[in-house]
C-alpha cells in the first residue's frame, strides 16, 4: 500500500453511513475506495451536485456534463441531483455537509489552513474551500507529512495566506492522524513501522504525545 492509499483509507474511517461529505481536488476522492463495510456516503460538490461516484472507465459511457470540483467527468449514482452553485453554497454555508475532506500546502497547530495559494504562481482562486472549511461539521486535511523538498507542511504558524483560521479538526498523513484541541495537536494514530521520534522529526509544530496512541490500521 503506497502513503497515499494509507491516508485515504484512514480518512475513510471518519466517514459514517449516509453522511454528506464533499472531498476536495486530488487524493481526497481516492478515499471513495477505501469507504468501510456498510458505510454508503453521499458526495457533494461545490459545483452543484449531490451524488457524484466513480470516474468513469475507459470506454464506460459518461455524461460530458457531469463533472466533479475538478472539472474531471464523473458518473452519478441513483438518486443524484443537479443544481446551481446559488443552492450548492447555501448547503455548505447552512451547515449541512458532514465532512470535508482536502488537501493542504501548510496546516498549523492552531488549526489554521492555508491551501489556496503559492506565492510566485498563478492560481485561479481558492474556490468554495474558504466556505467548505468553515460551513462543513467536520474538516479533515489529507496531506502528506512534509513537501518535495522534505521541509514540513505542518508547521507551529502557518507563512502562506490563510483559507481559514483555526477550522481544521484532523489531519491525516502517511506517518500518523492528529487531532486538533485547543491545547494544540494531538498525536493520536501512527502508521506502522513509524515511531513517535519520526513524527516528531519531520513535524514543524509541537505535538501533544499521549501515554496510549493507536495505529492507523
Amino acid at each position: 500500500m503506497t502513503g497515499r492509499e494509507l491516508i485515504a483509507m484512514r480518512t475513510a474511517k471518519f466517514f459514517e453511513d449516509g453522511n454528506l461529505v464533499n472531498l476536495g481536488i486530488g487524493m481526497p476522492t481516492m478515499c471513495l475506495d477505501f469507504l468501510p463495510a456498510g458505510v454508503d456516503v453521499w458526495v457533494q460538490s461545490e459545483n452543484g451536485v449531490i451524488g457524484l461516484d466513480r470516474k468513469p472507465q475507459e470506454g464506460e459511457y459518461a455524461d460530458p456534463d457531469v463533472v466533479d470540483a475538478s472539472g474531471q467527468t464523473s458518473l452519478m449514482r441513483t438518486g443524484g441531483c443537479c443544481f446551481d452553485s446559488f443552492a450548492s453554497f447555501g448547503y455548505i454555508r447552512g451547515g449541512h455537509v458532514d465532512i470535508t475532506v482536502l488537501g493542504a500546502y501548510e496546516v498549523d497547530g492552531a488549526g489554521n489552513l492555508a491551501n489556496w495559494m503559492v506565492p510566485g504562481k498563478a492560481v485561479a482562486g481558492m474556490g468554495g474551500a474558504m466556505d467548505l472549511v468553515v460551513g462543513a461539521r467536520k474538516v479533515i486535511i489529507m496531506t502528506e507529512h512534509c513537501d518535495k523538498k522534505g521541509n514540513p507542511k505542518i508547521l507551529k504558524n502557518c507563512t502562506l495566506p490563510l483559507t481559514a483560521v483555526g477550522a481544521v479538526d484532523y489531519i491525516v498523513s502517511e506517518l500518523c492522524v492528529l487531532r486538533r484541541t485547543d491545547a494544540g495537536l494531538v498525536l493520536e494514530e501512527l502508521a506502522p513501522g513509524v515511531s513517535v521520534e519520526d513524527v516528531i522529526a519531520k513535524t514543524g509544530a509541537e505535538l501533544i504525545v499521549p501515554a496510549e496512541i493507536g495505529c492507523m490500521v
